[in-house]
């Protein structure tokens, strides 16, 4: 059984220093004040307020050795920013050094450097996740978009902590589970993005418990290409098409049936499919969302989008889960202007991890902390 951080008696934490695993993997390019930077400082206040010091923890891409882009450095001064706490940065990968640094200075947040400048981090291996584990009194997990990662910072950490599931995480775990446990009908599914692969495993999990599976992005023309269209030059996952033969021409998968082109290139499902997509979303009780319709982020291809996502803001009365870094990211690049989202919808973090629990595997995050 998971600990949740928030059902602990906190005060048995004051004075002690947590170990708190976030998700900083923002993509060079990209804004770092993201939406998954917003969703840590609740836990980040939550410790604060119980006198606990913290030590964050994250990744950012994947470094080959120590790679200056891809330092955490510069989230320090968001994180004070936004706590309105001086944020102390440990650029130093000895942790020896690091625990002295951390133990001698009088504030009361640090952010650790990119843990997978060390080849540990990746490799799960027991004595780097002991070393890390020497500069807290107990551990934290909050990162849920990086559970499905067999991780020192993540899994192998907890063998010399006590280990608690953050309030982000627990979010995460009971929304998921509540979609998969519902007996609500209409059950909607929307795929769409870069490959079929990554939602798979989904598919085959809700097959028979979903009412409806509305397809978009390349998963759409590969669905397409294999019932026989041609699809010129648009994104395919070829190597899935054999997987994908058992749903081909059910009723369940609704395709675009219309498209828009740019070249050869689908990029975008048309008006027509937008409505009609709408108009199963305007119906559905429980939808869970992974993956844009098109290229939202190209100027002319974001109606797609931009139709789903004003269906789902509509719809007032279902429990949806959106996840996907490009999903929720689109949500902000097609409303530019403050947004508030109903209670019933829940932006997840993740990604690859939505999707690997979502499909029924074991993320050894979080079985760690079982």
């Amino acid at each position: 059984m998971i600990k949740y951080l928030s059902g602990q008696n906190l005060k048995k934490f004051s004075g002690k220093t947590c170990l708190l695993r976030v998700d900083l993997n923002v993509e060079i390019g990209m804004p770092l004040d993201s939406y998954r930077l917003e969703t840590v400082i609740p836990t980040v206040q939550l410790l604060l307020k119980n006198n606990v010091r913290v030590v964050l923890m994250s990744h950012r891409g994947r470094p080959k050795g120590i790679d200056k882009e891809l330092s955490l450095k510069p989230f320090a001064p968001i994180f004070t920013r936004k706590l309105r706490v001086p944020i102390r940065f440990v650029g130093t990968l000895d942790f020896k050094e690091a625990k002295k640094e951390i133990g001698t200075s009088k504030n009361e947040i640090f952010l650790l450097e990119n843990l997978r400048f060390l080849p540990g981090e990746e490799s799960n291996n027991a004595e780097f996740a002991e070393q890390l584990a020497s500069l807290g009194d107990f551990f934290v997990n909050d990162a849920f978009a990086v559970s499905h990662r067999a991780n020192a910072s993540v899994a192998a950490i907890v063998k010399f902590l006590p280990s608690y599931a953050g309030l982000l995480l627990e979010k995460e775990v009971k929304n998921l589970d509540k979609a998969m446990k519902s007996d609500d009908h209409p059950f909607t599914i929307i795929v769409g993005g870069a490959k079929v692969s990554d939602k798979l495993g989904v598919v085959k999990r809700f097959w028979k418990k979903a009412d409806d599976f509305l397809v978009g992005g390349s998963p759409a023309s590969t669905f397409l290409e294999a019932e026989g269209m041609d699809v010129g030059d648009s994104l395919v996952d070829a190597a899935t098409i054999p997987m994908i033969a058992p749903y081909l021409n059910a009723k369940k998968i609704h395709l675009p049936n219309d498209v828009k082109y740019q070249s050869t290139k689908i990029l975008d499902i048309g008006p027509k499919t937008v409505k009609e997509y709408a108009d199963v979303i305007k119906q559905s009780k429980v939808i869970i969302w992974n993956g844009p319709m098109g290229w939202f982020e190209r100027k002319g291809f974001g109606n797609g989008t931009r139709g789903i996502w004003k269906a789902i803001l509509a719809n007032k009365k279902a429990h949806i889960i959106v996840g996907g870094g490009e999903t929720v990211t689109s949500l902000k690049t097609l409303y530019p202007k403050p947004y508030a989202l109903s209670s019933n919808v829940f932006l997840s973090t993740g990604g690859g991890a939505m999707l690997a629990y979502l499909s029924g595997e074991k993320l050894p995050g979080i079985e760690a902390l079982r």
